[in-house]
């Protein structure tokens, strides 16, 4: 794997500092902004491959940011906030977030996070270089791994990289039923504490992208009180 490049955006320099060395310490390539509008000038001079974002910043805060950075990239993006309400959280990842970390937060599990949405992003990406042909039909949903694309009546579908292994995990085990923590312990890669509220949120924005409507959904089903599942067709 190349060198992973990590944009910082906060606007207290001393935590930004923090967070360079910490990251730089386990090799990666650390570029740092102060407020949302420079996260976004350098987004478009530099190939940032995962985005740390503060909340509360001048200028553009952190949400807004990250709504701008959904516009046009799919990189993931952790919000780092001094917000630890479940609302908080639920509002960081219904932005477009991929995973929402409290301050002040461990550096070990800092590093932790940055590692788990690394490893998915550079697996779904070129960098993952797989060459099987693989390709999931169900009903008018068709996700191609090899080119990492859903399609949907044959329209593409934008997804995070968190949404498409949610939707990978699902079509392929098509009409089976995870627990949220399931979900969470087979795409997020680590033991899932408390996490239904965060599944939650992935699981409507996925449904807002591919359901005609949403609130009647045809493919992603709750089954209420087990869990989630992509129907049969």
């Amino acid at each position: 794997m190349d060198q992973a490049r990590i944009l910082v955006v906060d606007d207290d320099k001393e935590i930004a500092n923090a967070i360079d060395k910490l990251l730089t310490m386990e090799g990666y390539e650390v570029i740092k902004a102060y407020n949302g509008m420079e996260a976004l000038d350098a987004l478009v001079v530099n190939n940032v491959h995962l985005i740390l974002l503060d909340v509360m910043m001048p200028k553009l805060d952190g949400l807004s940011t990250t709504l701008k950075i959904r516009e046009k990239k799919n990189i993931p993006i952790i919000i780092l906030s001094a917000k630890s309400e479940d609302s908080d959280k639920i509002l960081g990842l219904s932005m477009g977030a991929d995973d929402y970390v409290t301050k002040p937060f461990n550096p070990q599990e800092l590093v932790a996070r940055v590692k788990s949405q690394l490893r998915r992003y550079m697996h779904l990406g070129d960098m993952g270089n797989i060459s099987h042909d693989s390709q999931i039909l169900v009903g008018g949903l068709s996700l191609n791994k090899d080119e990492k694309q859903l399609l949907v009546d044959g329209d593409p579908v934008k997804l995070t990289p968190t949404e498409y292994r949610i939707m990978e995990l699902l079509m392929t085990n098509a009409g089976v039923v995870f627990s949220a923590e399931q979900i969470y312990e087979r795409v997020w890669e680590e033991p899932a504490y408390s996490v239904e509220n965060t599944v939650m949120v992935h699981i409507r924005r996925i449904r807002e992208k591919i359901e005609i409507n949403p609130k009647e959904p045809k493919y992603l089903k709750v089954v209420w009180g087990i869990g989630y599942k992509i129907e049969k067709c």
